[in-house]
């Protein structure tokens, strides 16, 4: 089993959603911690066009509006942000990833 932790700043966002997206973003990160990095699409991918290495967790096999960004650090993978999906919001999405990146750069220090 793979552990799976939050910034206090995503923990907050993924509080933040709606009960029935909180319930299926759940799902998705029991799948993290069972599969790890073995975990594929369409549970994840890699964010493209962005130079750090992040992934974005795509609950309901992708259907969901929202996405948890994470990369793995050591041990363990670690949710920095939880934001729109691209499709439904680009704008949206890339703050998140821009969040995630700053968030994920500080704790690696």
């Amino acid at each position: 089993m793979w552990t799976v932790r939050f910034t206090d700043e995503a923990f907050q966002e993924y509080q933040a959603l709606p009960d029935r997206e909180r319930a299926a973003m759940a799902e998705a990160i029991n799948k993290l911690k069972a599969i790890g990095p073995n975990l594929g699409a369409p549970h994840s991918s890699r964010v493209q066009g962005v130079k750090a290495t992040i992934r974005e967790l795509r609950p309901r096999r992708g259907s969901s509006p929202w996405r948890a960004f994470y990369r793995r650090v050591g041990d363990q993978f670690v949710i920095a942000s939880v934001g729109p999906e691209a499709e439904q919001n680009n704008r949206g999405f890339q703050r998140a990833v821009d969040r995630a990146i700053a968030r994920l750069n500080e704790i690696e220090l």
